[in-house]
């Protein structure tokens, strides 16, 4: 059985990196939106170039999913609510947009370490509130 989650960028990273910690999610659905692919192609681009990058961001830009306007507004009254803990503007909405789906959010981010229910591991699974 596969489960869906919203990956952030650093997960997509280190599953492209073959970081064993992820293979447990190499059969899941995988849901991101235009600000992680934004990320994902930037970093990419960066360590490959855009023509080698090309292949991997047409397989991953299949699985964008549009974020509604009150999503991010949520995520930026969030953010803001959290300043002090650095939490970028891409983490917030795709966090509030797994919230939305009622799925889990993939990320190894520590800053969301304390926010919501959470898995241990070299990743965390933040978990709808």
């Amino acid at each position: 059985m596969t489960n869906a989650f919203v990956f952030d960028t650093y997960a997509i990273v280190e599953i492209l990196n073959g970081s064993k910690n992820y293979d447990m999610y190499l059969d899941d659905e995988i849901i991101i939106n235009d600000f992680i692919f934004a990320e994902l192609c930037y970093n990419l681009i960066k360590e490959k170039g855009l023509e080698k990058s090309n292949l991997v961001l047409g397989k991953y830009s299949r699985f964008i999913l549009k974020v509604d306007s009150s999503i991010i507004k949520n995520a930026m009254a969030f953010r803001h609510a959290n300043r002090k803990k650095d939490v970028s503007m891409t983490d917030c909405i795709s966090y509030f947009q797994a919230k939305s789906l009622k799925i889990k959010f993939l990320t190894g981010d520590r800053q969301f370490e304390n926010l919501g229910r959470f898995q241990w591991g070299r990743c965390r699974i933040l978990h709808t509130l």
